[in-house]
């Protein structure tokens, strides 16, 4: 259940309780795991609606399970790191979280099952993917790998709704992405430590631009301008803390995670330009709801 913080007396009102369940499920994260589904269902030459719902759906479920999941398994570290994490300050109880998860998962699943046995078998695969890594990231330099698997089978299970067989567009787009996954989750282990950010993972940030211009041979502008807004961006969020400006733009890895979106937008390029518009909102929503809810 849902309790008070021990340096709280009162109890929590409705909004509070609101904010301790986004802040467990980083839910400013959506927009870029919704963002995954877009592109990989596009790549794919899209289908029905409903059932690109019910991948999205299931993706929002299985993210948000994954990462109550996450802070459960986390209790002993962030006891020790990071006691302003909702469990070990009491906000909620671990046991609640435990549970909330479970059924999130679950839920997920079965969202996707509809969609056929292959799509049904990816998310499956996700599910163990998410609870391996949720169980040991903490305690492996190869957690980031998992990550970017993740993510991975993500693109997998969208595409497979709408054809069983994954075209190897998919595939590479989809490889990309965790490579940018791999860069980032590196990047952001090394922010954690004395000595400032890593800089070995920075070039596989860049690796959306290159397939990007390799895809398209460079022959079309509007590849170029996709890939300069995307590979900007980076450049934006790894500099960005030195320009008076970041105070109103996220930088670090919070923007980086918000990037996943202009990934996923310049994964898309030559196929649907006209749904740019939808990725520019995916963005925006990534950036606003982290002032409610932290990205990491």
């Amino acid at each position: 259940m849902i309790t008070t913080s021990p340096a709280c007396s009162h109890p929590r009102t409705p909004l509070q309780t609101l904010r301790v369940l986004l802040v467990l499920g980083r839910m400013s994260n959506l927009p870029t795991v919704w963002s995954n589904c877009l592109a990989a269902w596009l790549l794919a030459g899209s289908g029905r609606a409903l059932d690109f719902g019910l991948v999205c759906g299931g993706a929002t479920l299985l993210y948000t399970g994954g990462m109550f999941l996450n802070d459960a398994f986390d209790v002993e570290f962030d006891r020790q790191y990071r006691p302003e994490r909702p469990i070990v300050s009491g906000q909620i109880a671990a046991r609640t979280v435990w549970l909330i998860s479970a059924a999130l998962l679950s839920l997920g699943w079965l969202a996707v099952v509809p969609l056929g046995r292959v799509p049904a078998g990816f998310g499956a695969l996700l599910i163990g993917m998410i609870i391996i890594y949720d169980g040991i990231h903490k305690w492996t330099r190869l957690a980031p790998v998992l990550m970017a698997g993740c993510r991975f089978l993500l693109y997998l299970l969208a595409a497979s709704a709408v054809h069983r067989v994954i075209g190897s567009v998919v595939i590479q787009r989809g490889a990309v992405l965790a490579v940018y996954i791999l860069g980032l989750s590196y990047v952001a282990r090394g922010e954690s430590k004395p000595a400032g950010t890593t800089r070995w993972p920075v070039p596989l940030l860049f690796a959306p631009v290159a397939m990007a211009l390799v895809a398209s041979k460079g022959s079309t502008l509007s590849a170029w301008v996709m890939a300069a807004v995307q590979g900007g961006w980076v450049l934006w969020c790894l500099r960005g803390a030195d320009s008076r400006f970041h105070r109103y733009l996220n930088v670090g890895v919070s923007g980086l995670l918000a990037g996943i979106v202009l990934v996923d937008w310049l994964a898309t390029a030559g196929q649907s330009m006209q749904l740019s518009p939808f990725f520019a909102l995916l963005l925006l929503s990534a950036l606003m709801s982290q002032r409610l809810a932290p990205a990491t």
